[in-house]
C-alpha cells in the first residue's frame, strides 16, 4: 500500500489517511485521530518541529536501540475499527507489536518501511474506482464526493 493523502470527512469533520493499493485502483480509508494526521503530513510535506513529536521520539528511540522498523500492516477490522501491527527487528528477533494504524503509518514514513494490509481487510474496506491513475483528477473529485456522504459505520463488517 502507499499513502495516497490524508484528508477529512466532510460529516465528521474527522481526518482519514488513504491507503491505495500498489497494483491497481483500490483505497482503503482509515479513519484517524487529529494528532496522528498531523504527524503523518508533517513528515509527508517534509516539516519538523523544535522539539520530537511522539512518532519522532519513538523512530528515534529504536534507532538508540539499535532495532528496525520493517513493516507495518492493517491487519483486520473489528467492529468498525482497524487493528494493526509494527514489526521490528532487535538483536537478530523480530517482534511483531499491535498498533492503531495510524501510528503505524506515521512511524513507516518515518522509517521509510513498506505499508501492507491484509487482502481480507482490502476485500471488505476498500473503494475501487474505475479509472486509471493518469486519470488521477477524476478520481480525486469522486473521491471527494464519496467522502461527503460515508461515515464510518458504512464500513461495519458482514452483511446486514
Amino acid at each position: 500500500m502507499v499513502i495516497y493523502g490524508v484528508s477529512f470527512d466532510m460529516v465528521g469533520k474527522q481526518p482519514i489517511v488513504l491507503l491505495k493499493t500498489v497494483d491497481g485502483n483500490r483505497f482503503l480509508p482509515i479513519w484517524i485521530g487529529h494528532p496522528e494526521a498531523a504527524s503523518i503530513l508533517m513528515k509527508l510535506q517534509g516539516a519538523s518541529t523544535p522539539r520530537p513529536m511522539t512518532h519522532d521520539l519513538l523512530y528515534d528511540m529504536l534507532g538508540e536501540l539499535e532495532a528496525k522498523c520493517t513493516q507495518v500492516a492493517v491487519t483486520e477490522l473489528r467492529e468498525n475499527t482497524f487493528f494493526a501491527s509494527i514489526t521490528l527487528t532487535m538483536n537478530g528477533r523480530e517482534l511483531e507489536i499491535d498498533s492503531r494504524p495510524s501510528d503505524a503509518i506515521a512511524l513507516a514514513v518515518r522509517c521509510g518501511a513498506p505499508i501492507y494490509a491484509a487482502e481480507e481487510v482490502i476485500n471488505e474496506s476498500a473503494i475501487e474506482f474505475e479509472h486509471n491513475i493518469e486519470e488521477s483528477e477524476d478520481v480525486v473529485e469522486k473521491f471527494k464526493e464519496f467522502l461527503d456522504e460515508v461515515s464510518p459505520e458504512d464500513f461495519a463488517a458482514g452483511d446486514s
